[in-house]
């Protein structure tokens, strides 16, 4: 048992390299599926689909959406923390009218 604990362990903090993530790619482009060869490699396929993903390039204007998201979460933050702010003055302030 602990045994099989290790080896697990030693799985997922095992490092591949660039050439071998390319590699693993270029066998799934060239016709083999996901998980024969995630199995053949000995790496889980959630791995592979990883890498995959990460290779594909992004348009300009999904990269151009995803900068705006970004910006735009920023301020969602920015509005919330403000708000909460707000909310404290509100209660702080209330607390000695009616006191």
């Amino acid at each position: 048992m602990k045994q099989q604990d290790q080896q697990k362990k030693r799985q997922r903090n095992r490092r591949y390299d660039a050439e071998f993530k390319a590699s693993a790619i270029r066998l799934v482009e060239g016709g083999r599926s996901v998980p024969s060869v995630a199995e053949s490699l000995g790496i889980d396929k959630s791995l592979l689909y990883t890498w995959r993903r990460e290779s594909e390039p992004i348009p300009a204007d999904a990269e151009a959406e995803l900068k705006e998201n970004d910006r735009l979460r920023k301020r969602v933050l920015e509005l919330e923390q403000e708000r909460d702010i707000l909310k404290k003055a509100l209660a702080i302030f209330s607390r000695r009218e009616d006191g």
